[in-house]
C-alpha cells in the first residue's frame, strides 16, 4: 500500500493491523473523506397506539429503539433525532391509521417546522388500514437540528395512529458529511 494511502487513513508507521480499524482510525479517515463510514443512524418504532384528534398536529412517540449508533436519538422525552454529524441524511418513516373519513397526513418536522409531509384521503369504506411513508434526504447541521414525526387528520372525531414495529417506525442515517 503506498505511504501516502496509509498516511490518509490516519496510521502513520506504515503498517496496517486490527487495532486501527477497531480504534476508529479507518473510519475518521472515511468521515474526513465524506463518506458515511461509522455515521449517526437509528431505527425507532412506536410501541403504543395513539390517538390522533380532529385537525391537531400530534407528535409520534416512537418510544421503542431498535438501534442508536451514536445516541443521537432520544426515545424516553423528546421523541427527536439530533444527530452530532454534520451532513444529508437518508429518513424514513412510516404510519398506519385506521379507518375514518377525510384527509389524514404524517409529516417530517425539521427544528419544529414541516419539511416534508404525505397526505391522501381516508374513506370510511374498505377493510384494512390506511399506511403512508416518507424516505426524503435532509441536510442537518450536526449541532443544534432535529427530526420530529407529527400525524395529522381531518375525520371530524378521532383516528387511531397504530403502535407496530413493523409499520410504525422513525429511521435514520447519515448519507454523506456536508
Amino acid at each position: 500500500m503506498p505511504l501516502t494511502r496509509i498516511q490518509s487513513l490516519g496510521i502513520t508507521d506504515g503498517t496496517i493491523v486490527a487495532g486501527d480499524i477497531a480504534s476508529g482510525a479507518i473510519t475518521a479517515a472515511k468521515l474526513a473523506s465524506g463518506t458515511s463510514g461509522n455515521g449517526p443512524a437509528f431505527s425507532a418504532y412506536q410501541s403504543d397506539d395513539t390517538t390522533i384528534s380532529n385537525t391537531t398536529s400530534t407528535k409520534i412517540q416512537f418510544n421503542t429503539e431498535e438501534f442508536d449508533t451514536a445516541s443521537c436519538y432520544d426515545n424516553t422525552t423528546n421523541y427527536r433525532f439530533t444527530p452530532n454529524v454534520s451532513g444529508y441524511y437518508q429518513v424514513n418513516t412510516s404510519g398506519n391509521f385506521g379507518q375514518g373519513t377525510g384527509w389524514c397526513q404524517v409529516l417530517i418536522y425539521k427544528n419544529g417546522s414541516s419539511v416534508k409531509d404525505t397526505s391522501q384521503p381516508n374513506g370510511s369504506s374498505g377493510n384494512g388500514n390506511l399506511f403512508y411513508g416518507i424516505s426524503a434526504l435532509i441536510y442537518m447541521n450536526g449541532t443544534t437540528d432535529y427530526l420530529e414525526v407529527y400525524a395529522w387528520q381531518s375525520s371530524g372525531g378521532t383516528i387511531t395512529f397504530y403502535g407496530r414495529q413493523n409499520s410504525t417506525f422513525f429511521q435514520a442515517s447519515l448519507v454523506r458529511i456536508a
